[in-house]
């Protein structure tokens, strides 16, 4: 197995996820471009490679039990491991006015769509990359979150959390769990697994609307992707430090 770190970040050809890629490319790692588009993702592949990343594309739909399989059978072809996984890929699901979803006229459909992606969609992927990630000497995990599934900061009237997000901010809240119920089962061992919290990014998630760039967004995840031995896990991060829960 080569000595370069693999990373495989899903969701990858574009916003943030992209800006993941190529942080952690910059950084040495050999990158797997996850992306359900095709074109999309070959695209993206190319203006990495463009700018000296070493990317390859990966289909990954990670709705989809045999695309994931198939995705961690390219890994294992291309590496033999894998060193760090980032769960990026996510959806907001249809809003209303203003960006909002009311718990009140929810359409359950929608919330089964939006935890299918956020949250099935991640437990679907780390689990099929776990062997891989196991023959890996440092692996790390880290679930894109946002500080919307904070139900600390969604309780506090005191503090701006946006609208009302109904099926969006729970998944969040949803996958922040489910990442500690991996960190304990974990504990003993070399994975650390955390949560990142890119911010308001001006992306086309967002229509573009925040005062922070893909760039920015993307920094807290390229660090908890690159924990030394001994660092945390099992925590929620954005910039400033922890996220309460």
């Amino acid at each position: 197995m080569s000595e370069t770190k693999l990373a495989l970040v899903t969701g990858a050809n574009k916003g943030i996820g992209y800006e993941i890629a190529t942080g952690l490319g910059a950084l040495g790692y050999r990158v797997g471009v996850g992306a359900r588009d095709e074109a999309r993702r070959e695209s993206a592949v190319e203006k990495l490679r463009a700018a000296g990343v070493d990317a390859f594309g990966v289909p990954l739909d990670v709705t989809g039990d045999q695309s994931v399989t198939d995705a961690a059978k390219l890994i294992e072809r291309r590496a033999g491991r894998l060193d760090v996984l980032v769960n990026n890929a996510g959806i907001s699901g249809v809003t209303g006015p203003g960006w909002g979803q009311d718990p009140t006229t929810l359409d359950l459909d929608l919330v089964r769509t939006v935890v299918e992606t956020n949250v099935i969609g991640v437990i679907r992927v780390t689990n099929a990359m776990l062997p891989l990630l196991r023959r890996s000497t440092s692996p790390r995990i880290v679930n894109v979150s946002s500080s919307v599934g904070s139900l600390t900061r969604q309780a506090d009237p005191d503090i701006e959390i946006g609208p009302i997000m109904a099926a969006y901010a729970p998944s969040k809240s949803f996958l922040n769990a489910v990442t500690v119920q991996y960190a304990r089962q974990f504990a003993g061992s070399d994975i650390l697994i955390n949560a990142a919290c890119p911010g308001l990014v001006a992306t086309d998630f967002t229509g573009f609307l925040g005062p922070r760039t893909p760039e920015q967004g993307a920094a807290t995840a390229i660090r908890l992707a690159t924990l030394p031995d001994g660092g945390p896990t099992g925590s929620f991060f954005e910039d400033d430090g922890v996220i309460p829960w």
